[in-house]
């Protein structure tokens, strides 16, 4: 019992990461009804963007907890600003083509973006060491070793989560983005910015990816160039088993996403390297079974 609730834990960290990229597809779905396939690599932008920071904090010699708050904040800004960019510059001119034309820039971005990590950053087909800047060692309880730093981020991230779901339903900005969320038009015909208002919202979406990113570097210490392309097919199914559009449902698809991987390498340990393939499986079959998700979005113009 003590090794699974370890690996259940472990599995809280997981679920926690692929909930916030998940939470960002929701958000871009929901505001433009759009697939956006470059957001696993916005994230990879983002963990490299706070790898740099690192670099930067390091040189200057700042104390080690204004270095995680740097690394963090442009994390977060890095992707961010490239998710508004994306919006303004590509989703806002395409809004009324077909949704194959929106699907395919959003790919060709992402691998634009990829490859410009791979080939423009140092050493960047290798995978990059994260600095450790969080706290290490743990303490064991009833058999159970909780790690410090794993602690310390799944807390944070489940703050970060709670603090968007405040900033879409509790203000004025939700409110508009949920009024262009719901009809565009009538939102522009009541004096919304239609082009701010979506671009700020991609730019909230992107920030969750920034946040994951960071997330992932301080925890297994190694960030890639082609990190973002797992994570964001596990965030994309994730979202999708809970209902593309319901940010909560993105949230408990993240976490059962998590618990379906760490069932396998805690159960069935000889099939671990599949852990992947098996909870993939397993989210055809729950689609096939329920294809508006779990928690499907309220409204019968969405479903």
């Amino acid at each position: 019992m003590s090794s699974i609730a370890q690996y259940l834990l472990n599995g809280l960290m997981q679920g926690t990461i692929y909930g916030l990229v998940a939470i960002g597809f929701t958000i871009f779905f929901g505001v433009m009804n759009v697939i956006k396939f470059s957001h696993g690599d916005v994230l990879t932008f983002g963990a490299f963007g706070g790898l740099v920071a690192a670099w930067a904090a390091t040189a200057l010699g700042f104390p080690i907890w204004l270095e995680l708050v740097f690394v963090v904040l442009i994390s977060v800004m890095a992707s961010a600003a490239i998710g508004a960019i994306i919006a303004r510059g590509l989703v806002l001119p395409l809004k009324d083509a077909p949704p194959l034309n929106m699907l395919l820039m959003t790919m060709m971005v992402g691998t634009a973006i990829r490859e410009c990590i791979r080939l423009f950053f140092p050493n960047g087909t290798n995978p990059q060491r994260f600095p450790e800047l969080l706290p290490s060692g743990g303490f064991d309880l009833s058999g159970v070793y909780f790690r410090y730093d794993g602690l310390i981020l799944i807390a944070a991230g489940i703050a970060f989560i709670f603090a968007v779901q405040w900033i879409i339903n509790r203000t004025r900005l939700g409110l508009a983005i949920r009024a262009v969320a719901e009809d565009g038009e009538t939102a522009r015909t009541m004096g919304i910015n239609f082009t701010l208002t979506v671009a700020i919202a991609f730019a909230i979406g992107s920030m969750t990816a920034g946040v994951a990113g960071a997330l992932y570097g301080l925890y297994y210490s190694e960030i890639n160039y082609s990190m973002g392309l797992i994570l964001a097919i596990i965030g994309f199914s994730a979202a999708i088993i809970g209902g593309l559009g319901n940010i909560w449902g993105a949230i408990v698809g993240g976490y059962l996403f998590a618990g379906l991987q760490t069932a396998v390498v805690a159960l069935l340990p000889a099939l671990s390297d599949y852990k992947n393939v098996i909870a993939l499986i397993v989210v055809v079959a729950l689609i096939a079974w329920r294809p508006t998700g779990l928690l499907a979005e309220r409204g019968s113009e969405r479903v």
